[in-house]
């Protein structure tokens, strides 16, 4: 059996009503001809939807696979759900507004909850994100307002500029605006209960499906704003730094950026998952060498050979994880913060292994 190594998925294009052709242009992806892309699904494990590794040894091995073979190798401290790997990993390229949709709300059943962070990899002059209701917002009002663009109005909007990153618990009514280019951390769930899609309609004149009585039920009119912007730490090195973008109980999301020409340990202890936003680089080790370019999200094994990072030119990737005590490392969870280290303190490219833990 191959040992635990470093891999590469090929994506997987969902054609979208308000989808576009960025992936092409900014992440360097070859979409179908005359295509509307609105997602490209870069790790998933799910029913009807299977990530697949893209070259070397694996190539053609999907997910569920690599859980089945390497086990706890694979995923170190972290556990399945459902029996499934236990995040879903994508791009969402919006050239239209989404629709305004809403998944379920923890304890009230209709399916697995969908917690997700939103990075802002590109957006236009003007753009926003729609997350949350306005102050003051009733049931009442939202029920009124159901299925028109009064909808909109009882949102709360924010602009949306590149290098801001949200965190939508599930339950938070949301969409995501028109011009906008992100990268999408999940939990793995597809439940989406649409309230209002802006009156649009297919090329037969239809509209599209929208779930009123669901979306009405899972909305939560209890979120904090301290919830949706998380705020941020960071650790800097003369070479490479880390900024903690969103932390939950079901994924961590850092943004790492590392200079061009440099090459350093990589000091590995969890899963992690990277989604190369710039840059190239290769990972070398004993298994061989795993290169990575702007676009590819790679996924790093707990237990694998010592390794390096080297990285060709400016790079910059979202570093993900799932929140275990060893991942959480210089940057603990918010309800248990200690002061961030000091600027200028050297930073390894992962968090180094606690005392004690097993290799």
């Amino acid at each position: 059996m191959i040992a635990p190594l470093p891999v590469v998925f090929e994506p997987i294009f969902k054609p979208k009503p308000w989808g576009g052709r960025r992936f092409e242009t900014r992440l360097g992806k070859r979409l179908p001809a005359g295509a509307s892309i609105g997602e490209s699904w870069e790790l998933v494990s799910l029913a009807g939807d299977e990530s697949r590794v893209r070259g070397g040894p694996l190539a053609g091995t999907s997910v569920a696979e690599l859980v089945e073979r390497w086990g706890s190798d694979l995923l170190g401290g972290a556990a399945l759900v459902d029996g499934r790997f236990p995040l879903l990993l994508k791009y969402l390229d919006a050239a239209e507004n989404l629709s305004v949709q809403v998944h379920p709300q923890p304890g009230a059943g209709g399916g697995p909850v969908k917690h997700e962070s939103w990075y802002v990899i590109d957006a236009e002059p003007g753009a926003c994100v729609y997350i949350g209701l306005q102050p003051g917002v009733t049931p009442e009002d939202l029920h009124r307002a159901a299925d028109s663009p009064a909808v909109v109005e009882l949102l709360r909007r924010r602009a949306a500029r590149p290098g801001d990153c949200f965190y939508l618990p599930s339950g938070v009514l949301h969409a995501l605006g028109a011009g906008t280019l992100v990268a999408e951390v999940q939990t793995p769930s597809d439940v989406t209960y649409r309230l209002y899609d802006w009156d649009r309609r297919d090329a037969q004149g239809r509209p599209r499906e929208l779930h009123i009585a669901q979306a009405l039920a899972h909305t939560r009119f209890d979120v904090d704003e301290a919830e949706i912007v998380t705020r941020r730490r960071h650790v800097a090195s003369v070479f490479s730094t880390a900024t903690r973008l969103t932390v939950c109980d079901s994924f961590l999301v850092e943004k790492v950026r590392v200079i061009g020409g440099t090459s350093d340990e990589l000091l590995h202890s969890d899963m992690a998952i990277w989604m190369v936003l710039r840059g190239s680089g290769v990972l070398r080790s004993a298994a061989g060498e795993c290169p990575f370019s702007t676009g590819d999200t790679l996924l790093l094994p707990a237990r694998m050979p010592a390794a390096r990072v080297e990285a060709l030119d400016d790079c910059e990737w979202l570093d993900v994880k799932i929140p275990v005590a060893s991942s959480l490392g210089a940057f603990p969870h918010p309800q248990r913060e200690t002061p961030p280290a000091p600027r200028g303190a050297p930073v390894p490219l992962a968090r180094p292994r606690p005392p004690g833990a097993p290799e």
